[in-house]
């Protein structure tokens, strides 16, 4: 299977055009990019000051991860580069948006290359660092739980009520329909993907996806997350928090559990972030991909077929449907059509 990037490619060759080739000063930019979950961004240059690039970005969920402290975490992840670039608060934020910033290309004209690369690629990775803002809380909440259980007898009643207490992250990330839920707990996180499918072969072809994933932990990658599908009914840890229908024909709920080896602080925890928070892009992706390649290979089968009916015609055939008398036997003799 292809893996989707979590870096949006449209904006770093957008920003890298305008950084690596301003040779011929700058130029006037106004792009909007759409991506699959309803995320907008908007970039470009000021009106009166062509050398600063405006980039802002519109998220469906946004108010979810307010609750989550997306903008400090976001102004926490672009603070590295104050100067070139400058994050925009309150009113200054452009108007139908969420979060924007401004990139001063002038100022990052003086700065050497590997700079202004990781400049770009942060800005390309906007998307994902907003989106890992709950991801971030539920891991530091699933720090501050196993310090604090480390030596308990977790099996007794107490804890066991204290811990299916805990309060669980909801992101709606395309509406009510569908939606993340995250809960910490003192030696596991577990995130739950509520999906919708739209058509009744997409459930089918969501089983098999998912019982790769099952069977691929089962064989040979032992290390993998443990991976639930619940049609229908949603899991017991997220009930009380589901909205709208949870009798649900369309609907399911895929379940990954995250263990300690998973949630280690360090590049381990962020690539394991950066993977699960676009699953569902990814789950539907490939299921939409499937179904064109078998309507692909369905397609040529019928040509294939259609050439051996067309070769067993004994004449050829104009487009109006009339025979063209110029098929011949083996010892010369024409097709008599008139006498059939």
């Amino acid at each position: 299977m292809l893996q989707i990037e979590q870096n949006n490619l449209l904006i770093q060759k957008t920003l890298s055009e305008r950084v690596f080739d301003s040779a011929d000063g700058f130029k006037s930019l106004d792009r909007i990019i759409t991506d699959f979950d309803f995320t907008t961004y908007h970039i470009s240059t000021l009106p009166d000051h062509k050398q600063l690039v405006l980039v802002s970005i519109y998220l469906k969920c946004w108010d979810d991860l307010n609750k989550y402290g997306v903008v400090e975490y976001l102004n926490g992840k672009y603070a590295e580069y104050a100067g070139p670039l400058a994050v925009l608060q309150g009113s200054d934020l452009e108007a139908g948006y969420n979060y924007s910033l401004v990139l001063d290309l002038a100022e990052l004209a003086g700065k050497d290359d590997e700079f202004k690369q990781k400049v770009i690629d942060e800005l390309s990775f906007l998307k994902r660092h907003a989106m890992a803002a709950p991801f971030e809380k539920a891991f530091a909440r699933y720090d501050e739980l196993a310090k604090t259980y480390a030596n308990a007898n977790t099996y007794s009643e107490e804890i066991q009520a204290e811990l299916q207490n805990e309060k669980v992250l909801v992101i709606k990330y395309r509406g009510s329909d569908e939606s993340i839920y995250i809960k910490p707990s003192f030696d596991r996180v577990t995130v739950i993907f509520s999906t919708v499918f739209q058509d009744e072969t997409d459930k089918i072809f969501g089983r098999v996806f998912l019982q790769e994933f099952v069977d691929a932990r089962k064989r040979s990658v032992q290390t993998a997350p443990q991976v639930l599908y619940s049609h229908k009914d949603a899991p017991l840890d997220i009930q009380n928090v589901v909205e709208g229908s949870k009798d649900d024909e369309n609907k399911g709920y895929i379940t990954f559990v995250l263990f300690p080896r998973h949630l280690v602080k360090g590049d381990r925890r962020d690539n394991c972030i950066s993977h699960i928070q676009f699953f569902r892009n990814y789950f539907h992706y490939h299921i939409k991909c499937s179904k064109a390649y078998m309507h692909s290979r369905m397609r040529f089968r019928v040509k294939e077929f259609l050439k051996i009916l067309n070769r067993a015609k004994p004449e050829n055939v104009d487009d109006d449907g009339k025979a063209i008398e110029n098929r011949k036997t083996a010892s010369g003799r024409r097709f008599d059509i008139a006498s059939r």
